[in-house]
C-alpha cells in the first residue's frame, strides 16, 4: 500500500513538470510571401500542433528579415519553410556557415526556375527562347502602359531571384524591350489571369514546383545553358553596388530547396528541432499545396490539415515513429 502511495504521489509531483515541458514546445514559423513557402509553412505549423502538441505563431516576413530573427534565436522567428539555394545563399553563408546559428535541412526537393509567357501567346508569336522577348514586335505585344516597352514580372519584393532577374534582363540584351516589374506574387497571378481572357501578351517569372502550372496552359522559355563563368551575382545584403557588379548572362542552375531553422531551438523546443531535421517534402507536394491554395482559394491551414491526415505514415516517419 505503501508503495502504491509513494507512486501515486510521484506522479503528482511530475505531473506539472510534464505540462510545463510540453507547453514549451513552441515555434514561430516565418511566412514569405510566395505561395509554396505559405503551404511549407502551414504544413509544418500542422504537424507541431496535431502530432506534437506544440504551440505555433505564423510571422510574415522576407528573406532578410526570417534569417536575422533566426539568427538572433529569441523566438521571434524560429524557422524558414522555403529556402531556395543558391538564391539565398548570401543569407546561409552568413548564419549557417559564417554565424554558425541557423542550421539547414539536408532533405532538400529540387526547383527550376525561368521565364514564362502563355502557350496561346507564345505559339501565336513564335516566341521560345528568352531572346524572342526582344523582338520589337513582341514587346509591343506586351506594352500595356504604352510607355514603348513590354512588362515582364520578375518577382515579388524582398525575393533574392527578383535580383537575379533584374541582372537578367540588363544581361540578356532586352533592356530596351522590357520593362521588369515588381510586384506581389497575386498581382502576377491576376495579371496571367487577365492577359489570357485579353488574348494580351505578358511574360513573367516562373518556377517548379508552383500552382501556375495547374493554374493556366503556360510554357517556359529557354535559355543559354547554366554556365557558372557567366552566373556572377552579389546580391544587395553583400554589397551595395551589387547590379553593378553581378552579371548574369546563363540560366539559373537547378535549385535545392529545403527548411532552415535556429539552432536556439534545440534547446527551447528539442521536439520540434529534431522533427524539423527529419522533414521532407517533394516537388510535386509543393505544388499540389500550392495550387489548392492559389487555384482553388483555400485557407493553407486547412490544406495542410488534409495533407497530413492523407500522408499519416510519411508524418510518421518524419517523426520517427
Amino acid at each position: 500500500m505503501k508503495t502504491k502511495l509513494k507512486a501515486l504521489a510521484l506522479s503528482v509531483a511530475i505531473a506539472p513538470v510534464a505540462v510545463t515541458a510540453n507547453a514549451a514546445e513552441e515555434v514561430a514559423i516565418g511566412v514569405p510571401s510566395w505561395t509554396g513557402a505559405q503551404a511549407i509553412a502551414h504544413v509544418l505549423g500542422e504537424i507541431v500542433t496535431s502530432r506534437i502538441g506544440g504551440q505555433v505563431e505564423y510571422v510574415p516576413g522576407n528573406n532578410a528579415t526570417i534569417f536575422q530573427a533566426m539568427d538572433q534565436g529569441k523566438g521571434d522567428i524560429d524557422v524558414h519553410p522555403d529556402v531556395w539555394l543558391p538564391n539565398q545563399e548570401s543569407f546561409t553563408k552568413e548564419y549557417v556557415d559564417g554565424a554558425g546559428t541557423v542550421t539547414l535541412s539536408s532533405n532538400p526537393y529540387q526547383g527550376n526556375q525561368g521565364f514564362c509567357v502563355s502557350k496561346d501567346f507564345g505559339e501565336a508569336n513564335n516566341i521560345t527562347d528568352i531572346a524572342d522577348l526582344g523582338r520589337p514586335d513582341v514587346a509591343a505585344l506586351m506594352d500595356s502602359d504604352g510607355n514603348g516597352r513590354g512588362e515582364m514580372w520578375i518577382g515579388a519584393p524582398g525575393w533574392a531571384s527578383a535580383n537575379v532577374n533584374e541582372v537578367k534582363v540588363r544581361d540578356y540584351g532586352l533592356l530596351d524591350f522590357i520593362e521588369p516589374i515588381r510586384a506581389e506574387e497575386a498581382v502576377k497571378t491576376a495579371r496571367i489571369k487577365d492577359s489570357i481572357a485579353k488574348g494580351e501578351g505578358y511574360a513573367f517569372y516562373c518556377y517548379e514546383p508552383h500552382a501556375v502550372w495547374y493554374m493556366f496552359d503556360v510554357m517556359m522559355l529557354t535559355e543559354p545553358t547554366y554556365d557558372p563563368a557567366k552566373y556572377v551575382m552579389v546580391q544587395p545584403s553583400d554589397d551595395a553596388d551589387w547590379y553593378e557588379k553581378s552579371m548574369v548572362a546563363t540560366k539559373d542552375d537547378l535549385k535545392q530547396v529545403q527548411i532552415a531553422w535556429s539552432n536556439s531551438l534545440e534547446e527551447r523546443s528539442p521536439a520540434i528541432a529534431e522533427f524539423f531535421a527529419n522533414f521532407s517534402l517533394s516537388a510535386d507536394d509543393v505544388s499540389s499545396l500550392a495550387f489548392e491554395i492559389s487555384a482553388n482559394g483555400r485557407d493553407p491551414a486547412e490544406v495542410a490539415a488534409e495533407w497530413v491526415e492523407a500522408n499519416s505514415d510519411r508524418v510518421d516517419a518524419m517523426l520517427g515513429l
